[in-house]
């Protein structure tokens, strides 16, 4: 029988609960976290994550797989995902748009001359609800806007029980959405991207 097998007091040292600090308070070492654009090989788990998370609420998803590989192909610098210890928990989407406000089409086209960034979904991991994660993911992700010189403005198209969320998070409704889904109606909310070059200046975009 080893030493450490015979006394199990004796931990090795990666092994041995924190020292308390000098206050008295015991340090917690956090979940190593990371914010990154997303890229085709994550549309997998994206969409694990969304399907979850909307079809039990509206019977179908925002974006389809192959609808989310389109986007991650074309504009992953317009998409944001969050990720713990290397799984994703949660995530955005967006394309660009070059129309005042959004119309059918803009649910599957991708515009690079626009200005206003089209937020198609926000999900967040089952395991994780109800932390705040979605508005902290959210206000990173307009910070992120505010490094693109393209973005002038983020559009996207909500539930009405949703309003209240968007709104706590900067954005201003706009009223009805034209665009329908089924039997589902919409309204539509902007949030302005302001302060470009500073933001480049300052923040190392």
């Amino acid at each position: 029988m080893s030493a450490l097998s015979a006394l199990p007091f004796l931990k090795p040292v990666h092994l041995r609960p924190p020292r308390s600090s000098p206050g008295g308070q015991r340090r917690h070492t956090l979940p190593a976290s990371e914010f990154r654009c997303l890229s085709p090989e994550d549309a997998v788990s994206v969409f694990e994550i969304e399907r979850e998370a909307f079809i039990s609420v509206s019977g179908d998803c925002p974006l389809h797989l192959d609808e989310i590989r389109h986007f991650l192909n074309l504009c992953p610098e317009l998409s944001l995902g969050w990720f713990e210890e290397g799984r994703l928990v949660a995530f955005i989407i967006g394309s660009l748009w070059d129309q005042e406000r959004l119309s059918q089409a803009a649910l599957t086209l991708h515009k690079p001359q626009g200005s206003a960034v089209h937020i198609h979904v926000l999900a967040v991991h089952r395991t994780v609800r109800q932390q705040g994660k979605g508005s902290i993911l959210m206000w990173r992700y307009l910070q992120h806007l505010r490094c693109l010189p393209c973005a002038r403005r983020a559009l996207l198209m909500c539930e009405p029980f949703l309003v209240p969320f968007y709104q706590k998070c900067g954005f201003q409704a706009l009223g009805p959405c034209q665009v329908a889904v089924g039997d589902l109606a919409f309204v539509e909310m902007q949030h302005p991207v302001r302060g470009h070059a500073f933001m480049r200046r300052n923040s190392g975009c």
